[in-house]
């Protein structure tokens, strides 16, 4: 099967499923090997770049095609969904600790915080950003949080390898997430070009102090 028949059978898988899809599903699907699936998905991704209205997006085990971010609100307007939520600046930070500290226990975002964290922690879940990954193996067995691969498409990552340095924190604060927005398109608000050497000068310390003194 040739590379181009292979890309227009993914291509019509995703499209069709809209949700997530796990590559083992699709080459199982089309009895194809992992060069050949990623070699037709390096077509996709030339054929949807650029300003294209869709883009391919993979993340963790997964791909799927997705609206392209810079028109976002063109499609806010067309749904008219309700009005997105922010992410508090206690969530954020708690968030950012889980991301680059995972596995980690709410004692341990606690200690690192200084304060409480049960109503981010619960928020975060509730949106589907964090989950249990298990449980730490010490007295009382304390819940281990660690990040999802809602997460992953919610900031247009795809894989925990592309987080930004932990200087670069502060891309974090103007994330604002609202999980059927999130269902449909992904939104790459940890993509360091979108954001200029002026907003990427702060450190992660005084990233931490901000959020500390609000």
């Amino acid at each position: 099967m040739e590379l181009n028949e292979i890309a227009s059978i993914v291509e019509t898988l995703m499209f069709i499923v809209g949700e997530p899809l796990e590559t083992e599903d699709v080459k199982k699907v089309i009895n194809i090997g992992e060069m050949e699936l990623w070699s037709a998905l390096e077509i996709l991704e030339q054929k949807y770049s650029g300003d294209s209205g869709i883009l391919l997006k993979r993340f963790g085990t997964k791909i799927q095609l997705c609206t392209n971010p810079k028109n976002s609100q063109f499609v806010e307007d067309l749904l008219n969904p309700i009005q997105r939520k922010s992410l508090s600046q206690a969530a954020l930070e708690v968030l950012s600790i889980i991301a680059y500290r995972q596995p980690v226990t709410r004692s341990e975002i606690e200690q690192i915080r200084g304060v409480k964290c049960d109503y981010s922690v619960m928020s975060l879940r509730q949106k589907g950003l964090i989950e249990e990954v298990g449980h730490k193996d010490v007295i009382g067995r304390p819940v281990l949080f660690g990040t999802t691969d809602l997460f992953l498409r919610h900031f247009g990552l795809k894989t925990l390898d592309d987080l930004p340095e932990q200087e670069n924190l502060e891309l974090l604060e103007n994330s604002e997430f609202e999980t059927d927005e999130a269902e449909q398109m992904v939104m790459p608000l940890l993509d360091e070009k979108r954001h200029s050497a002026e907003e990427n000068e702060a450190s992660f310390e005084e990233f931490s102090e901000e959020l500390a003194e609000e």
